[in-house]
């Protein structure tokens, strides 16, 4: 046999497999339409049960500080050791700050100060009509305030601080464009205003946390530097400490004047009005095509079951 007929022999093969395929899921054609409708039908009512889950966010532009100082030699070391920022790096400061405002710690401290366990831990859906939390009853009951879960394992019945912090890095987006160097602060939440009043509180704490660090840095500084100063006589150096101690006390100026110390808002976070999610189209789409695609392939095995 030469190499043309036989490839006219597979493609004669090849033909009669699909057709073998066609007539199986003709066969089954009912099978497949039942299967799929109940799929479809399946996904029609989880989607239409899942709560919405709305996003608020802020952008916010980091606080540029004024040029740092040029200090030669020895004096440079002594500024370092006293802990004097002599760079005058914005950048640094608020890549901190978002590194701060993801910890652990600073999370934790945020969750215990405005009370968030129940919200982000026992909260299942959001009441529009009174603006309230819907919360799960066999999670939490708020008429008590008492925690009611059956604990996970290893867990108590009242969650931990690190697991709430769990849930929260969930919730909880921060982003910084690498080109602009502006900073996108967002919380998904069932409730539109506590995503929003979450993500203002989040921008006021971390600019305090942020400002109460530079100011008890900028006070022991200015301490070491006066000690520093008192043990000298060299002109040149005193000019110099007192330079630094004008810097630190610039720097305790600026904590003490301007609220927004490290990220200034540009865009302030605003109760969403439409959901970020669930996108039940897309549920509903994949739905039918799973259940297309078992049906298909569950009658595809029953009939070369049946024909061996």
């Amino acid at each position: 046999m030469t190499e043309q007929q036989n490839q006219q022999q597979q493609r004669y093969e090849d033909e009669i497999d699909l057709k073998e395929l066609f007539i199986a899921l003709w066969k089954g054609k009912w099978i497949i339409i039942a299967v799929t409708f109940v799929f479809a039908v399946g996904s029609v009512m989880y989607a239409i049960n899942q709560p919405n889950i709305y996003r608020s966010e802020a952008l916010l532009a980091p606080v540029e500080d004024s040029g740092g100082m040029n200090i030669p030699g020895q004096l440079g070391g002594l500024a370092a050791l006293a802990g004097v920022n002599l760079g005058g790096s914005g950048g640094g400061k608020v890549a901190l700050a978002l590194e701060v405002l993801k910890s652990r710690e600073f999370l934790g401290r945020f969750i215990e100060k405005y009370d968030l366990k129940a919200p982000i831990m026992a909260a299942e859906n959001w009441n529009r009509g009174n603006n309230t939390l819907v919360f799960d009853g066999e999670v939490y009951n708020p008429e008590t305030n008492e925690w009611v879960r059956e604990a996970p394992a290893g867990r108590q019945k009242e969650p931990s601080l690190i697991e709430v912090y769990e849930e929260l890095s969930k919730l909880l987006s921060v982003s910084q464009d690498t080109q602009t160097g502006m900073v996108k602060i967002s919380i998904e939440h069932y409730s539109p205003y506590l995503a929003k009043n979450w993500v203002e509180l989040l921008v006021n704490e971390i600019n305090e946390e942020m400002r109460n660090r530079e100011m008890t840095e900028a006070s022991n500084s200015i301490q070491y530097l006066e000690s520093q100063l008192s043990a000298t006589n060299l002109a040149e150096a005193q000019s110099m400490l007192f330079s630094l101690i004008e810097e630190q006390t610039k720097t305790l100026m600026l904590a003490n004047v301007r609220p927004e110390y490290i990220l200034r808002t540009l865009d302030p976070a605003i109760v969403p009005e439409l959901k970020a999610k669930p996108s039940r189209a897309f549920i509903c789409i994949l739905g039918i095509m799973l259940g297309g695609m078992l049906s298909c392939l569950y009658v595809l095995i029953r009939y070369f079951q049946k024909k061996d």
